[in-house]
């Protein structure tokens, strides 16, 4: 191999010389920017020579690095700040102003939709935190990905806390923190425990029950999940009483023979018996679940019948009375099976009577493997670890003596708003309440839920539509569920929610003129409610009610 040279000793040159060969041309002094001349193989080379004649191919990397990049490093540290560190009026002023408008509705306006609250500011802080950056799927301790050591952290506090929440033992309960809804947790608990066509039978979503509890319409079209992938068959209340027929539902369990009864509602005003519940399962040989997502928060405070000393599995969502973010909750029985079943087995709760000495140790319940498993990977990917933490400070609060005055004076402030109605000669379902909730029955004004809920909406007062379970056994649209936990929050008590029940009857009141006078078509109702004069009367009267109460998270 021939090489060339037209400069002094150079790395390269020196590194293609035959080993101890010596140049015999000597070092002169060359500028910086002239480069030095090399041949190899007849091609000629060119390359730039060290800044100083003490720089060599032993100089250290991360110097040269440095030196090669330092200078545009502040430009990239500038370009990084500039798209990441903006507040959001200024990065995306559209929906700062939709966000802003939505702030002063919840203030200004009388919140009854009884399946929503009021956050704390900490709760809103863990929500839009760094958590949101990292990707988790997995439990803790057994991950998809690395550098989850602080988010296992996160995610066991929040579980011991849900136990602690609802004094369960650790060694007779589990808890999966992960759904992202309560929707979501009913159907991991199908997937884990049954497969496709299993049956289940849940409260009919007109009588109060929920449709991810197996709802189809009565002309048979299959509204949910539930409905599609499972065999359902619904029970309902009494069209007399508006109470559950336990009777009735004993029948059609034993009849049916579902593999999951599943007690809890979403529009339910009194009180479960789950002992009785618990009586029927075991006759059937089913697993007994409830969905407490409306009443958790009154049995984490002892303020209603539990669920738990009955049933093997109980879900809920999160952001309900418990007032923290919106997502969901599963509870699952684990360790040694020691209740005494009446009925045959069903799967994950096997039929165990008490064994001879030469039997095999007690079963136990094998929910919580297949209750995960379903969770993740079944039905979700990776857990959302700024809702994990904003749980786990809502569940602290729920452990406190301020959270169970809270919660009685929500049961206060239900049976105020109930009494003032029965006063005015409204017809309420079951004739009251025994937790946070009313159904109003309007037919008695001649009225649609539907056409109720859009007038309140006119006058900044939120409730929400629901059908009405008729005395032949029709179902009609025309009643509204009224709930009292959000304006609890704000601090209201027994007093303004007898304000608030003055504002429901003329809002009622303004309704059915519209209704007399445009007649019942919805079309021509819209129509009528603008620049209805009473309408904006009764705006301005609420929005001054409102005003006046402090709004957690972002108070002004």
């Amino acid at each position: 191999m021939e090489i060339s040279r037209a400069e002094p000793d150079s790395d390269l040159s020196l590194a293609l010389r035959a080993p101890g060969t010596v140049s015999s041309v000597p070092s002169t002094s060359q500028p910086e920017s002239e480069p030095a001349q090399v041949s190899l193989l007849g091609y000629p080379l060119c390359f730039k020579r060290p800044r100083s004649s003490s720089s060599s191919s032993c100089s250290s990397p991360s110097k040269r690095h440095e030196r090669e990049f330092e200078p545009n490093m502040e430009s990239r540290r500038a370009a990084v700040r500039a798209w990441g560190n903006l507040p959001l009026s200024l990065a995306d002023p559209d929906v700062f102003e939709i966000m802003e408008k939505e702030k002063h509705r919840q203030i200004r306006g009388i919140e009854l939709v009884a399946s929503e609250n009021f956050v704390c500011r900490a709760v809103l802080d863990a929500l839009g935190s760094h958590l949101t950056n990292k990707y988790s799927e997995g439990l803790p301790g057994a991950r998809y990905y690395g550098g989850n050591h602080f988010i296992d952290q996160i995610e066991r506090l929040c579980q011991s806390r849900a136990l602690a929440a609802f004094d369960l033992d650790p060694s007779s309960w589990g808890v999966n923190v992960q759904p992202y809804s309560c929707t979501s947790a009913n159907f991991a608990v199908y997937t884990g425990l049954l497969m496709p066509k299993d049956r289940i039978m849940g409260l009919d979503s007109p009588s109060g029950g929920h449709v991810s509890h197996g709802y189809y319409t009565p002309n048979g079209k299959k509204v949910s999940g539930a409905s599609i992938f499972f065999e359902s068959l619904p029970y309902k209340v009494n069209p007399m009483t508006g109470y559950i027929d336990y009777e009735k539902l004993e029948e059609r369990a034993v009849e049916f023979h579902p593999r999951i009864l599943i007690c809890g509602g979403s529009s339910y005003p009194r009180e479960w018996d789950f002992a009785r519940l618990r009586q029927i399962a075991d006759r059937c040989g089913a697993v007994l679940m409830c969905d407490m997502a409306h009443i958790s928060g009154l049995v984490a405070a002892k303020e209603c019948r539990s669920p738990f000393e009955y049933c093997d599995i109980v879900t809920s969502t999160t952001h309900k009375s418990l007032r923290g973010p919106r997502g969901g909750i599963i509870f699952f029985r684990r360790g040694r099976i020691v209740r005494k079943h009446t009925g045959s087995s069903t799967p994950g709760t096997p039929k165990h009577r008490k064994p001879p000495a030469e039997e095999a140790p007690a079963e136990q319940y094998d929910y919580e493997d297949r209750i995960n498993f379903a969770v993740f990977p079944s039905m979700q990917g990776g857990p959302h670890n700024n809702h994990i933490a904003a749980l786990a400070i809502a569940l602290k609060q729920v452990s406190t003596p301020e959270y169970k005055a809270y919660i009685v004076q929500v049961k206060k402030n239900a049976r105020a708003l109930a009494c003032a109605l029965l006063r005015r000669k409204c017809r309420l379902v079951t004739g009251g309440t025994d937790n946070h909730l009313i159904l109003w029955d309007l037919r008695t004004f001649g009225l649609t839920g539907k056409f109720f809920e859009k007038l309140c909406e006119a006058c900044h007062i939120s409730i929400n539509k629901t059908p009405i379970y008729g005395e032949n056994g029709s179902i009609s649209p025309g009643g509204v569920r009224i709930g009292t936990p959000a304006m609890t929050t704000r601090g209201c008590v027994e007093n303004d929610f007898e304000m608030i029940a003055e504002f429901l009857i003329r809002a009622a009141n303004i309704a059915s003129n519209a209704v007399k006078e445009h007649g019942k078509l919805q079309k021509d109702l819209l129509k009528g409610l603008q620049n209805n004069s009473d309408i904006i009367e009764l705006r301005n009267q609420v929005e001054a009610f409102a005003s006046q109460f402090a709004m957690p998270g972002f108070d002004v």
